[in-house]
């Protein structure tokens, strides 16, 4: 017997809508049939979608910025994650320079992580790394963490990593499975800037297009070359996926990577001239209308969608000057309606099968027996205006937006976090310790 069967879904099946029933036993997919099977319960979802968990791939939970610490926790970032349909994320230690801290920073985020509601896994971080790049890739093996993240700017802060260091990391990271994944910015152009005071309205001219077009260029190059497994975070402008698109369409989500995020695809610039752009500053900047269309256009070579989810409260961003601010908004508990409102079914596989694919998230983003009871019942045809959130910081980023399609339920390892928009604070998610990635 099993221990639930959704009914009468429309079930999202290897990009594909099929009328069937699913059955779950012990968090697992069992079955998949058309017939009504013996179960101890059931849940009818007649006209709704059945949709895999959403993944999330970058996410800041207590992010500890020294002065300032992200407004959500594990604990509440992982209920407005759930609302909004994530039953997996992936969160980043904080940044390190050799082996042995990266095992503590590992140890320190793993206790933090305890109180989430859905399962996680994390990013090794490394920042300026003076330990060689095998004794980094090892360790990070060792731990479960088959991503690398690093920065190309921020060298005032010394988190930058250098070109040298880069490609050696390259070179040797597919032989441990391993992604490298990058903030990429060019850290000698941004550096102009640095001991001037930037005021909100000249955020994104204080880090141009420029920045990000001719860093992720030049990783390209190197990842073509050494064959390597390259990710490439929080993609903000359409002129730079237009130049890989011509330039590197041929490694396009093989050697290459490509995430962006919801804010990109909603918002431009010109916020930042308006009475709270203040609150939609974050790291790399919003562009222009003209980049926000080309990046929409081109959404087929967008791979994954990640919200690089990092809100801080609303006195704490409120100041004229950049410097010193904490960067980032909020987007766990709208990133899907708000992508599917824009693109609708074609968005689904960016948030599900392809993140597990190119982060090693195993028995996860599809609905197949074996695979984890991660589900999202959907209602496709929904409309309605954001006026609330379940996260704790105190303001809403795309407050009063109209979009379409809601979340109905969230279902992890075959328990409902949410069910019928009602929080269930019993379940406990876990670590997902990850292999070797071979894409």
């Amino acid at each position: 017997m099993f221990d639930l069967g959704i009914l009468n879904g429309a079930v999202y099946i290897s990009g594909k809508f099929l009328k069937a029933n699913v059955y779950i036993k012990s968090g697992k997919i069992c079955d998949i049939s058309r017939s009504r099977l013996e179960a101890k319960k059931y849940y009818d979802i007649s006209g709704k979608y059945l949709l895999p968990g959403f993944i999330d791939p970058h996410v800041h939970f207590h992010l500890d910025l020294g002065n300032y610490i992200s407004a959500d926790d594990f604990y509440s970032g992982s209920i407005s994650a759930a609302y909004g349909g994530i039953t997996s994320y992936i969160d980043f230690l904080d940044p390190v320079r050799t082996a042995e801290e990266l095992e503590r920073a590992f140890e320190d985020r793993l206790n933090l992580a305890k109180s989430s509601l859905t399962d996680y896994a994390f990013h090794a971080t490394i920042a300026n790394p003076t330990d060689e790049p095998e004794k980094i890739l090892k360790k990070a093996r060792q731990l479960g963490l088959s991503s690398i993240k690093l920065f190309t700017t921020y060298s005032s802060s010394n988190r930058r990593t250098y070109d040298g260091y880069i490609a050696e990391l390259l070179e040797k990271s597919k032989h441990y499975g391993i992604v490298i994944s990058v903030h990429a910015e060019n850290d000698e152009i941004i550096k102009k800037y640095e001991n001037e005071e930037i005021k909100v309205k000249d955020h994104s001219k204080y880090r141009p297009t420029i920045t990000e077009l001719s860093e992720v260029i030049k990783l390209a190059e190197m990842a073509e070359y050494y064959n390597a497994q390259l990710y490439i975070v929080h993609l903000t402008s359409g002129k730079t996926l237009d130049e890989l698109k011509k330039k590197f369409n041929h490694i396009l989500g093989k050697n290459l990577v490509i995430e962006s995020c919801p804010h990109y695809f909603y918002f431009t610039e010109d916020i930042y001239n308006t009475e709270k752009g203040y609150l939609y500053t974050m790291t790399p900047p919003l562009r222009s209308k003209k980049e926000k269309e080309l990046l929409i256009e081109n959404i087929n070579y967008i791979n994954t969608i990640g919200t690089d989810h990092c809100p801080f409260n609303v006195e704490e961003k409120k100041k004229d000057i950049v410097n010193g601010m904490p960067m980032g908004i909020g987007g766990v508990e709208f990133s899907f309606v708000l992508m599917y409102s824009m693109f609708g079914k074609k968005i689904i596989d960016k948030f599900t099968k392809n993140v597990a694919k190119y982060y090693g998230l195993k028995n996860k983003g599809e609905i197949l027996p074996t695979y984890d009871a991660d589900l999202v019942v959907f209602d496709p045809e929904k409309e309605w205006i954001i006026k609330e959130h379940h996260s704790k910081s105190d303001y809403i980023p795309y407050k009063d937006f109209r979009v379409k399609g809601k979340i109905i339920s969230t279902i992890s390892r075959g328990k409902f976090i949410v069910k019928d928009g009602v929080l269930n604070k019993r379940v406990k998610g876990s670590y997902i310790k990850r292999g070797e990635i071979i894409w």
